[in-house]
């Protein structure tokens, strides 16, 4: 997945100092209603691969055509930043089995039983952690409103992977994926709490790099043990090179700098608006393109995370 904003309370943007209207802020904004396009990608990908990609191998060789993508544009300020890269490998490791292993493998485990809408709307509730965590980590202080709008987050997820239906809710049976999904989601949060609070001397695509390298260093022994317990490899065709090529270049690469573009023109505040924008992206490419219907349970999933998530984040 991809950078969160460095503080989500941002009021002030370098967009107030151009005008709405100056060109590079229309730029900006229209860039804003590309990027959960770009990011809901993902999960249609999950959905439409679920059958045939093994879930580990899919995390581990997108982000390995990533890191590719990484090498070619910034190769040469990558070598020069080895050393300080190595002096935090720590961090880059637990950044990379965070950020690309659990909220990568997760996803495509959770996508093999539940929909694409369901992804994106459970996936939506990770600012929402990304609160509780750094509340409970970093004694960040939280309002009876913020408190509210947690409430309301997780009673949403609850909707959602209960179908809305008290019958289900009470026989405790949900789809595993949705489980999955919400591992993925507060392992997002995780990642963007270290991210946030872990300084380092890289640069965005030298720390991007490292995050990328630390996540296929954990992820290969579990891509092995997939191979070995499951019997399964990603078959070598066109299209597995295909999905592979649209995640690298869309859901990864494309998405990260096109979302750096947003929030270094509009600031923190604004840009993290587009996270409020992902459930309704991944619904509607999901409908659109894997021909999944968006039930009722949907919306009232959506009408009680979405406001939520506005409660918890925003002052």
């Amino acid at each position: 997945m991809h950078d969160q904003p460095r503080d989500v309370h941002d009021s002030l943007s370098p967009a107030s100092a151009r005008g709405f209207y100056s060109p590079p802020t229309r730029m900006a904004y229209a860039l804003m209603l590309l990027s959960p396009a770009l990011f809901s990608s993902n999960m249609v990908v999950a959905r439409a691969t679920a059958d045939y990609m093994p879930p580990i191998a899919l995390a581990f060789w997108r982000w390995a055509a990533t890191l590719l993508i990484v090498a070619a544009v910034a190769g040469p300020s990558l070598w020069r930043a080895r050393r300080r890269a190595a002096a935090e490998w720590r961090d880059l490791a637990t950044l990379g089995a965070l950020g690309m292993g659990v909220c990568g493998a997760f996803v495509y485990f959770g996508a093999q039983t539940t929909s694409g809408a369901n992804i994106g709307i459970i996936y939506a509730t990770s600012p929402v952690f990304i609160i509780v965590l750094g509340r409970m980590l970093y004694d960040e202080t939280m309002s009876r409103r913020q408190l509210a709008g947690v409430a309301l987050a997780i009673i949403g997820v609850v909707a959602v992977a209960a179908r809305a239906d008290l019958d289900v809710l009470a026989g405790f049976t949900f789809t595993v994926g949705d489980f999955w999904i919400f591992g993925a989601a507060v392992g997002w949060a995780f990642y963007s709490i270290l991210l946030l609070h872990r300084p380092s001397a890289l640069g965005l695509n030298e720390r991007l790099g490292g995050v990328i390298l630390g996540s296929l260093v954990i992820m290969l022994p579990f891509v092995v043990g997939e191979a070995l317990i499951t019997g399964r490899t990603p078959p070598l065709e066109w299209r597995t090179f295909g999905w592979l090529a649209l995640l690298a270049v869309v859901s990864s690469y494309g998405s990260y700098q096109v979302y750096a573009l947003v929030q270094r023109s509009l600031g923190a505040g604004r840009a993290g608006l587009i996270l409020y924008l992902n459930p309704l992206y991944s619904a509607v490419l999901a409908w659109a393109l894997l021909g999944e219907s968006i039930e009722a349970y949907h919306l009232i999933g959506a009408a009680l995370i979405l406001p939520g998530i506005w409660l918890a984040t925003h002052r």
